[in-house]
């Protein structure tokens, strides 16, 4: 009888799911910056968070009294409170710089968990995966070409929120590797939609019926993302994984361009290319060496 491979063996799976994750919040960020221009950030935050908090206790109602029981309660508070972190200091980020280049800042972050997970994870760093961040990074640094329109004083907002995800990633490898993924998806909005319903009435502004529609999409982008992203790390290892990360950012300056008339231009797209030759080749080596 033939063996069924690990989750671990399937690494091209985990890659997979954890692009359409970021695929998703790509998107949400780009809700989130239209919205912050009607509203206050502090809403786009809530939203995300109540938002998805809704559709995930409809989903697990059935079997919530299973679903809300945790084996690493301090664990999932820290996690759900780095995560909101990271979305509140990337979302104020978006009323300041643009679309890609606050993404671009952001994604010092695979750097954070493949260092991380070597550290706290025992997780393996070999020289393939060191090529693939290495070479992803360079290919920002193209994008960004450090200047002052850049390297402004928000620009500490999207590394605060790059270190924010990074623990927030991490520990959903750790706890996730005997923890039911619905658990994590809950506690990860649950604390974050509680937080966020304290704070939010100090800087309510009335949304408009765009704005709602806005909001509502803003969650629901929210939950898939988070729902792939966790099943991503059950699949793979969190440095495997984090190379792919960059892919958002050749997303946000598409969203940019469509959107906000903010143009690629040469740089970014050497760049762009550097950081999806890294991540194929990442994915092609993972897939053929064991």
């Amino acid at each position: 009888m033939a063996t069924v491979p690990s989750p671990l063996q399937a690494p091209g799976k985990g890659i997979l799911l954890y692009m359409t994750g970021i695929f998703c919040m790509a998107t949400m960020d780009l809700l989130a910056k239209t919205l912050s221009q009607e509203v206050h950030v502090a809403q786009a935050v809530w939203a995300r968070y109540a938002g998805q908090t809704v559709i995930v206790l409809l989903w697990v109602l059935p079997s919530l009294g299973r679903v809300v029981r945790t084996n690493y309660p301090w664990l999932q508070f820290v996690r759900s409170m780095s995560l909101l972190l990271g979305t509140s200091m990337f979302f104020l980020s978006l009323t300041f710089l643009g679309l890609a280049e606050a993404t671009a800042i952001m994604d010092v972050n695979p750097v954070f968990i493949t260092l991380g997970a070597a550290l706290f994870l025992g997780e393996r760093f070999g020289p393939r995966r060191a090529f693939g961040v290495l070479a992803a990074l360079v290919g920002a640094l193209i994008i960004i070409r450090p200047g002052t329109a850049v390297f402004s004083p928000a620009a500490f907002l999207p590394l605060i929120a790059a270190t924010g995800y990074a623990t927030f990633i991490l520990l959903t490898r750790r706890v996730g590797r005997d923890e039911d993924p619905r658990t994590s998806l809950l506690y990860a909005a649950l604390l974050g939609a509680v937080v966020t319903s304290i704070v939010v009435p100090f800087y309510w502004v009335p949304p408009s019926p765009a704005a709602i529609a806005m909001m509502c999409a803003i969650g629901g982008l929210g939950a898939l993302g988070q729902l792939f992203l966790i099943q991503a790390v059950r699949f793979a290892e969190a440095s495997a994984i984090a190379p792919f990360s960059y892919v958002g950012l050749l997303i946000a300056a598409f969203w940019g361009a469509l959107v906000f008339g903010e143009f690629p231009d040469l740089a970014t797209w050497i760049g762009g290319a550097i950081i999806v030759a890294s991540g194929i080749y990442i994915w092609h080596r993972e897939r053929v060496a064991p």
